[in-house]
């Protein structure tokens, strides 16, 4: 609920809200002066100064960026579950918010500074919407998230349009609006957040239509040809591979049957044999050069070299110990040069009957070589080994072709599977949302009634509020009666935005006010403009949550309200006018 709203200039117009209706009127100059004194007197520069002080962005052509209020700082006195706090925020400084009261000291800040000596926290705007968030919408708890789920939550800023619309926004579009940069699935899961449904259902049907539009994707760019050597429909890649894999077996067959001439085929034979010994011979040589350099590197080190260290060890040793120890160093070193000549020794003959091996099976490769030319080039005469050769690649080639197919069609397979899974996902989620709906039916039925009263006191007839499981996720659906005029959309958006209000206030989740400027009431008659302020102001009593209307003075209604509620009653102090320079809300005027 908010207590005031004021600045650190004495122009500004401070402003007192109490419980239940508040008008601020703002009136017109004299017909024939020319221009729209409701314009610039600042009804809608209220509702603003609301969202500015409840973190939202400031862009540049936001008014507190400007020249004539970059410099001032507003303030804005409220309750939050009943804490009393205080809000400040400059258009100089619009990245830090400074809180302080009740609130300040015991909310848990996402990314808490120090309190100053007089107990104000400074913190960002984003810290300040989670705040809210958490202790208005319950973003924290009911509303909130499992970690993995937070990237996909609903935002404090997708939700407190619906307590504070503007014009600028589309708010005033329709009961269900979709502001200009949000995607539908935004409206649905902010929504169902507000209904008190299990807006994470949402979320699996955004990450689904995701899954779907790259699948789309992928078969569009099929379609246009442009994967169609990578990839291609499943049931022409069937008929290919079936062609293809038959024409290879035809192939295999004719190459096991072939046959050269009898002449012939003794020569065959012999040269797959030469071809396999070759093979056979340079594995031989490759083992035995690795053998000779293993062998080749310790023989390399000096004898001498590797009893240094022992001869010295033992002649440091001989300074303190007896001959005996000296005789037994002799024998020691005696031995140890034995064993490494002998090491030497075989390593030497074993080196020598390696390279022997190698120089023998040179040669035989020669031969065996030598002989298969003979035998190639008599079989190459006759024309045998041309067509041998030529069948063998063909049945290769064929068996190639017919593994690439195999392989796209696995391919294809995957992405009819792919499809299949993600019409069962569908499926699934639809019958989530349907159980959702049917375990939250109390909330449901709630929702429904209280719309169901609200278009029945105003339009004297009941409208309908559908809340359904669809295909693509819930979808809300309102059935209002209509009159003649341009209002209908108008109050239907009362209506919407009590029933929200109703709600919220039996579940203790809300901003405990709401707040329509004079836009929404523009397009009605005094008699529509009647039935919303009456009806208003008895739900807000009914509820105890604030609704606070901005009404130019010559909208009021003079017509359609009853003796028992008296409309001067709920008009704040403050009134706003464009008679004098200093009668709009900030006490001056700017563009």
């Amino acid at each position: 609920m908010i207590r005031r709203i004021g600045a650190d200039r004495p122009s500004f117009r401070t402003l007192e809200f109490g419980e239940g209706l508040n008008v601020l009127l703002a009136d017109r100059r004299e017909a024939g002066t020319g221009g729209d004194a409701r314009r610039g007197v600042g009804k809608t520069s209220l509702v603003e100064l609301v969202h500015f002080l409840c973190g939202g962005d400031v862009p540049p052509g936001s008014p507190f960026r400007s020249d004539a209020l970059r410099g001032w700082r507003f303030e804005m006195e409220l309750e939050v579950e009943k804490l009393p706090t205080t809000v400040a925020r400059s258009g100089a400084r619009a990245r830090t918010l400074e809180v302080s009261g009740t609130l300040a000291s015991e909310i848990g800040w996402p990314q808490r500074a120090p309190a100053d000596g007089n107990g104000t926290v400074t913190i960002g705007p984003q810290e300040w919407e989670a705040a809210l968030g958490d202790h208005w919408f319950g973003l924290a708890g009911e509303c909130g998230a499992s970690p993995e789920d937070a990237d996909g939550r609903p935002g404090f800023r997708s939700l407190f349009p619906y307590f504070a619309r503007r014009a600028a926004n589309g708010g005033f579009a329709g009961p269900i609006p979709l502001s200009a940069g949000r995607r539908p699935w935004d409206r649905q899961k902010s929504l169902s957040c507000l209904l008190g449904l299990d807006w994470m259902i949402v979320r699996r049907f955004q990450r689904l239509r995701e899954q779907e539009n790259g699948l789309k994707g992928l078969r569009q760019a099929l379609r246009s040809g442009v994967l169609d050597r990578y990839l291609g429909e499943a049931d022409s890649l069937r008929t290919a591979l079936s062609v293809a894999r038959d024409l290879a077996r035809k192939k295999r067959e004719h190459l096991a049957a072939f046959r050269v001439s009898p002449d012939h085929e003794d020569l065959v034979k012999e040269a797959d044999d030469l071809t396999v010994r070759i093979g056979d011979l340079h594995r031989k040589n490759f083992s035995d050069a690795a053998l000779l350099r293993e062998m080749e590197y310790p023989m390399d080190g000096d004898v001498e070299d590797a009893q240094g260290p022992l001869r010295q060890m033992y002649r440091e040793a001989g300074v303190l110990l007896p001959g005996t120890v000296q005789r037994r160093f002799d024998e020691a070193n005696e031995f140890h040069r034995r064993v490494v000549e002998n090491h030497r020794s075989h390593m030497s003959a074993e080196t020598v009957s390696a390279r022997a091996r190698i120089a023998a099976r040179r040669r035989e490769m020669r031969s065996l070589d030598e002989r298969r030319g003979q035998v190639m080039r008599t079989l190459e005469s006759a024309g045998a080994l041309t067509q041998y050769t030529a069948l063998r690649e063909e049945v290769g080639r064929l068996e190639a072709q017919s593994e690439a197919l195999a392989e796209r069609l696995r391919d294809a397979n995957r992405l009819e599977s792919v499809g299949a899974d993600l019409r069962a996902a569908r499926a699934r989620l639809r019958r989530a949302l349907l159980d959702d709906l049917h375990e939250r039916g109390a909330r449901v039925r709630n929702a429904v009634l209280s719309f169901d009263r609200l278009s029945h006191s105003f339009f004297g007839r009941a409208g309908g509020l559908t809340i359904e499981a669809g295909d693509d996720g819930p979808q809300f659906g309102l059935d209002l009666p209509s009159e003649p005029g341009a209002g209908t959309t108008s109050m239907q958006i009362v209506c919407f935005d009590l029933m929200l209000m109703e709600l919220l206030a039996e579940r203790r989740q809300s901003p405990r006010f709401l707040i329509h400027d004079s836009h929404l009431f523009d397009g009605m008659d005094e008699w529509q403009v009647a039935r919303a302020l009456r009806l208003g102001a008895e739900r807000a009593k009914n509820f105890r949550f604030q609704y606070i209307v901005t009404l130019n003075a010559d909208a009021v209604p003079k017509n359609g309200l009853d003796e028992e509620f008296a409309l001067e009653d709920y008009f704040m102090e403050v009134r706003l006018t464009d008679a004098r320079e200093d009668g709009g809300l900030f006490g001056v005027r700017f563009d």
